[in-house]
């Protein structure tokens, strides 16, 4: 039998930062993950808010205190893409990346990026699995194996293209399309827990139990 005192694994799910690293930092308190703990950021950790950099430094840094699993967004795509192909610095500056540049110290300038950001960006996911869910920023197509989902799904397609449940039977938890009245949209096949940090709203974390029972809910 486990020994009485053993802590509970959990598994909680962080829908989008968007650059707001004292949000970040009040969930964190408020969840206060133990060791054997798992959390599972669904990306758009950088653009639009006031600190990128100290978003994605907090995220490195958590892995020393829990287990964690980051997935991509579609802002880190934008970022990576501007890092590429220059022609696409102006779509990612648009979309809040003036605020992220301004972040390393000097607007317009991915040389101020640190490599460990870079690399952080560069291997970051299309989605995370387990046994009764999948995380995945944005939408899915409910017929297609997550192994053959097209990025452009993954990363834009917004939940007003709502889809069925998924042919693997696990549950979705999304992030992406900001539910701006605060609360988490729970469709049982699918959950999206972007509630508008980006947008003045607030960053949700919800604990990940069954395919139909979500835990408790922490926001900031």
């Amino acid at each position: 039998m486990p020994a009485a005192n053993q802590v509970k694994s959990r598994t909680i799910a962080i829908g989008d930062i968007h650059g707001h690293i004292k949000a970040l930092v009040g969930l964190i308190d408020l969840i206060n993950p133990n060791p054997e703990d798992t959390i599972v950021f669904l990306g758009d950790y950088i653009n639009r808010g006031p600190d990128s950099k100290g978003v994605l430094q907090f995220i490195i840094d958590l892995k020393q205190r829990c287990n964690v699993v980051c997935i991509m967004g579609n802002h880190e795509e934008m970022m990576i893409n501007a890092y590429s192909d220059p022609s696409t610095m102006g779509w990612f500056l648009e979309n809040g990346g003036h605020e992220t540049l301004q972040s390393y110290g000097l607007a317009k300038n991915l040389s101020l990026v640190p490599q460990a950001h870079k690399d952080f960006l560069v291997g970051l996911p299309l989605y995370h699995e387990t046994d009764q869910h999948f995380f995945i920023h944005a939408n899915y197509d409910y017929n297609v194996d997550l192994l053959d989902m097209d990025s452009s799904t993954a990363l834009w397609r917004s939940l007003d293209d709502r889809p069925r449940k998924h042919i693997s039977k696990k549950t979705a938890i999304l992030g992406h399309t900001p539910q701006m009245k605060g609360e988490i949209l729970d469709l049982e096949h699918l959950v999206c827990i972007d509630t508008g940090c980006g947008f003045g709203g607030k960053l949700t974390a919800l604990e990940v139990i069954s395919r139909r029972v979500t835990g408790k809910c922490w926001q900031v």
